[in-house]
């Protein structure tokens, strides 16, 4: 087995040991679809038009794909260091490329997985998503706002030493993130200069490309900026989390 196919294999087993981890994982975004889903059931945004739940559950999509990428390599980075297993790692001729590309195989799988399931709960009648035609679009909108989060992820997991230190760290960024990008609320409702503030958070563009892949609001323009940033974004994450890896808790 390649030095690649073997750590994928490792980061496989390091996401799915924990079963409470994983069954929330997938259940927290369906928790807060259930609650919003059902104080807003039957009614629309404000002079809009639209259906809370069109409006909601692309935001909470986001939001729990991107959680669960930056608490996903965050967390295994900080316990592989921990156990001393990237200093093992080192001293054989995988190229760091390859430990956080295993990592990334497993993101990407459990974010489309994700997003199958919570598709898939907010079409019930309950709740009553109208998915657009578009729908095809999430996905490639899905894998760049997985790897813009996991290359954020990659800088918590090099900067943290324990996994109270990367749960704190993790939350601090991702729930007010959550918050001012729109991903519980609608835009509309907040001050202008948090909307402004918005425009400078990855997780802003991953709830613009997928309202526009599943709730059809919002053009391809807004899908090509959102596609662009997230680019944008991914590379300075990934500079940074480049430079500030760190092997071992001693370098």
């Amino acid at each position: 087995m390649s030095a690649y196919g073997a750590l994928t294999t490792a980061a496989y087993k390091a996401s799915v040991r924990d079963a409470t981890t994983v069954f929330f994982t997938f259940a927290f975004p369906l928790v807060f679809l259930l609650v919003f889903g059902l104080i807003f059931q039957g009614r629309e945004v404000d002079d809009t038009g639209w259906n809370y739940i069109d409006y909601i559950a692309p935001g909470v999509l986001s939001w729990g794909v991107a959680n669960a990428a930056l608490f996903g390599i965050a967390f295994t980075l900080m316990q592989w260091r921990s156990d001393d297993i990237l200093r093992l790692i080192r001293m054989t001729p995988a190229p760091l490329w390859s430990v956080i590309a295993s990592r990334y195989v497993v993101a990407q799988v459990v974010g489309v997985l994700q997003a199958v399931l919570f598709i898939g709960v907010a079409l019930l009648p309950i709740f009553g998503l109208n998915l657009s035609g578009r729908w095809p679009l999430a996905l490639p909108i899905l894998v760049l706002g997985v790897t813009a989060f996991l290359a954020l992820g990659l800088i918590v997991g090099s900067r943290t030493n324990t996994p109270e230190a990367v749960a704190a760290v993790a939350n601090c960024i991702v729930v007010p993130m959550a918050f001012i990008s729109g991903s519980f609320f609608p835009l509309d409702m907040m001050p202008g200069w948090l909307q402004g503030l918005s425009e400078a958070l990855p997780l802003r563009y991953v709830n613009d490309g997928i309202a526009v892949a599943i709730a059809g609001r919002g053009d391809m323009t807004d899908y090509g900026i959102a596609c662009a940033a997230l680019i944008g974004f991914t590379v300075v994450f990934g500079v940074i989390g480049a430079r500030t890896f760190r092997w071992s808790n001693q370098s």
